[in-house]
């Protein structure tokens, strides 16, 4: 077992690498526990994007990772780079002697992600993976239910990712669309979905898969499906594709059981569409107050998933998706895309 001291006498210090799309939704997060964090280095080769991420959190600015960590005094590097950055970053950070939290998918390879596990086991610092629509208040009563017994037996499971991305989306940055630092559909967009299928079901006995790139001009693939059978027996479904016209329509998981029926839709696990179960609990008449406006897909679980990590730090939790929880979703992504590229069935766990 390792042990991380404690963080308890003053604010915990906070370095960001990779100042792009997502790392506004960390800056906010951020601001919102400042009570208790502090952003001390930012990070970014772009000079106008970090120039612009100077300006907004006041952090000090790097061009160069490696400089950073000669200067920082953060206790916590957060990794929002192109997937495929990920594990060189995160061996790199556990090595100065500083835990690492990075955003998904955690790498775009088994190796990388495993390689990334042991270099912070090795430095005895924590590997945190981002994983904030578990937190989001629909699927916090969805995982209630399962863990309170209320489907009795799981039969089948549908999850569907009916969103958009355009031509000129994977043409805004030069790592889009590409295998070594991006992945696909299911490995980019829909990965917070390919996570709920082990955190909400159990683990998956095995995956047949079917990916292609219909219509967009990149390497990887801008549609799947995929077919699942749990170790439980239940079995399911993954349809996801970046095509969707004209806008993005669905982000939903439905779960059929023997005793309930739940479907949580809207364009990102947003909204409780269906609620019906054989028993019924005082807390199913205010499951409308979990639906919330999908102003984003990345949903509003940042600052959630941040007191978390805070707690963590601090001493006073446990993480709840550290980089261990975090292979499971890469397994899973790994074993699709290869029942994909072998036209079969493959099974889980993966050769470790």
């Amino acid at each position: 077992m390792h042990f991380y001291p404690p963080i308890t006498e003053r604010n915990i210090r906070l370095a960001l690498v990779g100042c792009g799309r997502i790392s506004t939704n960390h800056f906010s997060a951020i601001e919102k526990h400042r009570n208790r964090v502090e952003l001390v280095d930012v990070c970014d080769e772009n000079a106008a994007a970090l120039e612009q991420a100077v300006a907004s959190t006041k952090a000090t600015g790097h061009l160069r990772l490696t400089e950073m960590l000669k200067a920082t005094t953060a206790d916590l590097v957060i990794l929002s780079t192109p997937s495929g950055l990920h594990s060189e970053q995160a061996i790199l950070v556990a090595q100065s002697g500083r835990h690492v939290m990075t955003e998904k998918p955690m790498a775009t390879r088994w190796r990388d992600g495993v390689r990334m596990v042991k270099a912070c086991d090795d430095a005895n610092v924590r590997l945190l993976v981002v994983k904030q629509n578990r937190r989001n208040a629909t699927l916090q009563l969805l995982k209630r239910a399962i863990e309170q017994a209320r489907f009795g037996k799981i039969y089948s499971v549908a999850v569907n990712v009916f969103w958009t991305r355009p031509q000129e989306y994977y043409d805004s940055a030069k790592w889009r669309g590409t295998w070594e630092f991006d992945g696909g559909a299911l490995m980019n967009q829909a990965s917070h979905y390919i996570d709920l299928l082990d955190w909400l079901i159990g683990p998956v006995e095995s995956v047949m898969a079917y990916t292609g790139t219909l219509a967009r001009d990149i390497e990887v693939e801008d549609s799947g499906v995929v077919a699942l059978r749990w170790r439980s027996g239940a079995m399911g479904t993954v349809n996801v594709t970046m095509l969707t016209y004209p806008k993005n329509l669905e982000g939903s998981i439905t779960i059929l059981g023997e005793k309930g029926t739940a479907r949580i839709g809207g364009v990102a696990v947003n909204e409780i569409q269906t609620w019906e179960f054989a028993d019924v609990h005082p807390e199913d008449a205010g499951i409308a107050n979990a639906n919330y406006p999908a102003t984003s897909v990345y949903g509003f679980g940042h600052p959630l998933y941040y007191d978390n990590v805070i707690k963590t730090l601090r001493g006073e939790d446990e993480p709840e998706t550290d980089g261990r929880e975090g292979l499971k979703t890469l397994e899973l992504l790994i074993a699709m895309y290869l029942s994909s590229r072998d036209g079969k069935r493959v099974a889980l766990p993966l050769e470790y």
